[in-house]
């Protein structure tokens, strides 16, 4: 068959059997492997999608510019369909992306835009932002805004989910994808489930998102968000294709479980794919080998293609600079709460408690700063220096509550974050803090580090 251009190639991946990591697993896992789409990602699918959707809706016109933030995927399959139909293409990135990313798309025409991403969505710097202020001031140009654009979804309904019913000639009982913009979970999800609504679907999330609380408390918990380093996956706002009710459940997979996982796809089942894709598969098979029944058949969506990492997850040395080898010479902040004795318990202090007994604890137990929390959560932080301060400006806050002194909350941090994270994120005045595997809060100050490089 000859084709007319690149993006009718889209679509009609296959479905491919784990044969070594399935090991001890009752039900068939099988993957579907989204880098045979010609941009090697499965948001080759989504970003026509948007683009044809904007043309039938007069939205994006001849010569248009297409604008967008991404992670890089939708990016590439956006770029595709520029090519495709004659369009400009700008994109707004986050720095934590790879380098490889940048380089692929300004490699097929497109203009990057490289913005910080320890920033709230709302900030004017952040890719979200940047991107709706290019749309804002460039004349006949188009912003997707894949969160928002329900073709996302529309796309996986349409092409992902019917595909992945016929080639299981519909035995598929577990679904599970990794959810960023939430479109090709929400959608496939969708349409598997309106055939069978028995079928099962879980969402891979990443520590530092909100998505699994949200899913469980219905809580958008600030508290939640902190930064990690895993691409596509998690996010810090609540997209709109995201469908909840689509989504069974959760499960969270750290960035260093990701990454393995991500290396061994290659090296044990011939699978070279994204880092996102270790995410999917370790949780998936989490959940499989707790819940997996024989005659189960589970389908892992692996959205994108291991060209995006090489500088990443398989390079060896980033590996073991971020303490994800287990010859790692480089201390975590895992490692420092291993250290801890087990009797070992935070200091806090709650908002309505007096600035008095707040300055007591610190003296009783020898600590400089409290996280304030209330009904479990942490709302704010109280340190020695700035009471210490306020105190003798206004002798008489030592009577007052501590909410009517506190600062803001200390930030969290990944189990897995290396000592220079989390030094960089250490100022000259705040801890950070760290949920363990039990989400037990734990603190990590500038004394831990130090005793940490000293031994």
């Amino acid at each position: 068959m000859i084709y007319d251009s690149i993006i009718d190639t889209i679509g009609n991946t296959p479905l491919v059997r784990l044969n070594k990591l399935n090991a001890g697993i009752e039900g068939e896992v099988v993957v579907k492997v989204e880098y045979f789409n010609p941009g090697n990602s499965m948001k080759d699918r989504m970003a026509v999608k948007m683009v044809e959707d904007a043309e039938k809706a007069g939205i994006l016109k001849p010569g248009g510019t297409i604008i967008e933030g991404t992670s890089g995927n939708t990016g590439m399959g956006l770029a595709l369909a520029a090519i495709a139909k004659g369009y400009k293409c700008i994109f707004t990135m986050a720095d934590k992306q790879s380098k490889e990313k940048i380089d692929i798309l300004r490699a097929v025409g497109a203009e990057v835009v490289v913005c910080p991403t320890n920033v709230a969505p709302e900030d004017p710097r952040s890719y979200y932002s940047v991107a709706k202020k290019l749309n804002a001031d460039i004349p006949n140009s188009f912003y997707p805004n894949q969160y928002d654009n329900l073709s996302n979804w529309k796309a996986h309904y349409e092409t992902t989910g019917p595909e992945i019913w016929k080639d299981t000639i519909g035995k598929i009982t577990h679904f599970a994808a990794g959810v960023g913009t939430g479109g090709s979970m929400s959608g496939t999800a969708k349409f598997l489930k309106e055939q069978n609504p028995a079928v099962v679907s879980v969402g891979i999330d990443t520590y530092g998102s909100v998505f699994k609380k949200y899913k469980e408390t219905g809580i958008f918990d600030e508290d939640e968000i902190y930064p990690y380093l895993t691409e596509g996956i998690g996010e810090d706002i609540l997209p709109q294709n995201v469908d909840f009710a689509m989504i069974d459940l959760f499960i969270k997979v750290t960035d260093k479980d990701a990454a393995v996982m991500t290396r061994r796809l290659a090296r044990e089942e011939g699978l070279f794919v994204g880092w996102s894709c270790g995410s999917a598969v370790h949780g998936a098979l989490e959940f499989a080998r707790e819940h997996l029944k024989k005659g189960d058949l589970m389908v892992v969506l692996l959205p994108d293609h291991g060209t995006r990492y090489l500088g990443k997850v398989y390079n060896d040395d980033w590996m073991r600079n971020h303490g994800f080898l287990e010859d790692k010479t480089f201390t975590t902040a895992r490692d420092i709460l291993k250290g801890r004795p087990q009797e070992y318990e935070l200091v806090v202090v709650g908002r309505d408690a007096t600035v008095k007994e707040a300055i007591f604890k610190m003296n009783q137990t020898s600590v400089s700063q409290i996280p304030v929390l209330e009904d479990g959560q942490v709302i704010g932080s109280v340190t020695d220096t700035k009471l210490l301060s306020k105190i003798i400006e206004s002798p008489e806050l030592k009577d007052a509550s501590v909410q009517e002194v506190m600062e803001g909350p200390m930030k969290f941090v990944a189990l897995d974050s290396t000592l220079d994270v989390l030094s960089s994120m250490v100022d000259k005045e705040k801890a950070v803090l760290v949920r363990d595997e039990k989400h037990q809060i734990h603190i990590i100050t500038k004394h831990d580090l130090l005793a940490a490089i000293t031994g």
